[in-house]
């Protein structure tokens, strides 16, 4: 059998058997060549060995657009100065004056050479990963091998953050083995750290499903090393994640029949959560919860919405009731919505607003540990994320089958498919900024499709031309050169069709980004059952990585499946 449905173990035990080699560390630095040189107002200065190697992640970033915001600056400027020695201090006050030039074509060249790199040297760079990958990208789990997903420690550099993140800039220290706990099973052989070092820690927990672990200096959060995507323990997970929102539909109508009725509550309380919860329903906002005061940047999430973040219009654009929102959510990512909601919404907000300061709790009766003990009592296994994967899950559905033309070829159908996520990932607010390579990337498509278009144009004059032929001489050999043409004719202009699809597709995606979305809160059985109900490849859905990762899915989805 399949084995995400292999015998199940008791509550909270993960595995009964854990063995791994621990992280692969990143390279230690090496220094720059004599004749490459940093210069601080116009004269060269030597760098000592730390002030170099965090002067190398700045010249790296100089055609970035980071480099060129004030906080990014100011940032690396501060935590650069607490490398250097006090010489340096003394000398470099200014980053103005700083000269990163030499060291930022070094490190171009350096890609430039690489990617001019004779076929053989880069076979004999890829042997050199593979076997890393062979002994550092593998652990035994329960007697099966299976794939670890990021075994390599991340090296230091400049910490970039999503949005416009008040920590951009700040230096990511070298993570050590020092800084390193393991998790193992006790009948293991332990991992040995490098030599002349030790392990911060080894434990042996089977009720967690990381294989090491250490804190960020950064925000302090924990990172770990955890099984591929594609393993059994990932998989189960996955498949019972969805499962739980599929649970939900079977009582997600009691439940907006309650938060509605909870709108006219006479307790405050009440309204508070139920209008909330109306809020993550339907815009698929995130709860929002609690930070440690100056830990991040402000963002917020539903619980936490301030006065501020919203406008009440009675009418706005010839819609009645409408709220605008205007908050940083998750990842200092901007959510700006104007939705007109139902009268009654209306009329609670309001209510909420009232005598209050723009920097009060629009919600001041809620938080998120409220919320959540709410929707435990109503499904268990509810949350704020259930709702999210819930209702993205279910417009992809919907859509799929509302835009799906089985008359399309391939490349329409997909369209249509890439329409349909786009639909989920605005609900979801998963944008991105528009890539560097956009309008080059663009040019060069409209250049293929007017070079297509040009032979499409040549191809029909072929046509007339071998028509008129054959309308003078009606011979056999006329006759086979017209359909010849025609089959010409045709083919080129499914491939002018397939470059417009592209170029369409291409436009409406420059600021989505979807793939949040489709790995994260869709369920794959809805994408494959698709794919085999039109005859669309699923490679065309998902790459290789992401068929691994979805391997139970594939395993279950007939096209008959629905969510």
């Amino acid at each position: 059998c399949p084995r995400w449905e292999e015998e199940k173990k008791e509550d909270g035990v993960k595995w009964t058997q854990l063995e791994h080699r621990g992280p692969y560390f990143a390279p230690l630095y090496e220094p720059l060549p004599d004749d490459v040189q940093f210069y601080y107002d116009g004269k060269p200065l030597k760098l000592s060995l730390a002030t170099e190697e965090v002067a190398t992640f700045y010249a790296k970033m100089l055609d970035h657009e980071y480099t060129t915001k004030e906080i990014f600056q100011n940032n690396f400027f501060n935590d650069w100065r607490k490398e250097m020695t006090s010489q340096e201090q003394k000398i470099i006050k200014d980053l103005d004056k700083c000269d990163f030039r030499e060291i930022h074509k070094y490190f171009v060249d350096k890609s430039e050479a690489r990617k001019a790199l004779s076929k053989e040297e880069k076979q004999k760079l890829k042997e050199e990963a593979d076997k890393i990958q062979e002994e550092y990208g593998y652990c035994i789990l329960d007697g099966h091998r299976e794939k670890i997903g990021n075994f390599k420690t991340e090296p230091p550099g400049l910490f970039r953050g999503r949005g416009d993140h008040p920590k951009m800039g700040m230096l990511k220290k070298r993570i050590m083995p020092e800084d390193v706990i393991i998790n193992c099973s006790k009948d293991s052989k332990i991992p040995e750290p490098p030599a002349g070092h030790k392990w911060k820690e080894v434990r042996f927990d089977n009720t967690v499903t990381w294989l090491a672990s250490w804190t960020e200096n950064i925000q302090n959060t924990l990172k770990y090393i955890m099984l591929n995507p594609s393993s059994k323990l990932k998989g189960e997970k996955d498949w019972q994640k969805y499962e739980v929102a599929r649970r939900l539909k079977d009582v997600v109508h009691k439940i907006r029949a309650q938060y509605r009725a909870d709108w006219k509550s006479k307790e405050m309380k009440k309204r508070q959560r139920a209008v909330a919860l109306y809020f993550i329903d339907k815009l698929a906002l995130r709860a929002g919860n609690e930070k440690e005061e100056g830990e991040t940047a402000d963002t917020v999430g539903c619980c936490s919405l301030r006065v501020e973040h919203i406008k009440l219009h009675p009418k706005l654009d010839g819609q009645e009731h409408v709220v605008e929102f205007d908050f940083l959510g998750k990842d200092s990512i901007r959510y700006y919505n104007k939705v007109s909601v139902e009268k009654l919404v209306f009329k609670n907000l309001r209510l909420f607003m009232k005598n209050k300061d723009p920097a009060d709790d629009l919600f001041d009766r809620l938080n998120t540990c409220i919320l959540n003990r709410h929707l435990q009592s109503l499904m268990d296994g509810l949350t704020a994320k259930v709702f999210r994967t819930y209702n993205a899950s279910i417009t992809l559905q919907e859509q799929l089958k509302a835009l799906t033309n089985s008359e399309d070829n391939v490349a329409g159908k997909l369209l249509s498919y890439n329409r349909a996520n786009r639909a989920v990932a605005i609900l979801c607010n998963h944008q991105r900024s528009t890539p560097k390579t956009f309008e080059k990337s663009m040019q060069n498509l409209q250049a293929k499709i007017d070079a297509k278009k040009q032979q499409v144009e040549e191809a029909q004059q072929e046509l007339k031309k071998a028509e008129d032929e054959f309308e003078d001489t009606k011979d056999a050999k006329a006759e086979a050169n017209v359909e010849k043409k025609k089959k010409l004719l045709k083919r080129l202009e499914e491939q002018l069709a397939k470059l417009n699809v592209q170029a369409t597709d291409k436009e409406e995606n420059k600021q989505i980004a979807l793939g949040t979305s489709k790995l994260n809160y869709l369920d794959p059985r809805i994408s494959i059952a698709w794919c085999k109900k039109f005859g669309v490849p699923i490679e065309k859905i998902y790459n290789k990585t992401q068929r691994e990762k979805f391997a139970w899915a594939i395993d279950m989805a007939d096209e008959d499946f629905e969510f």
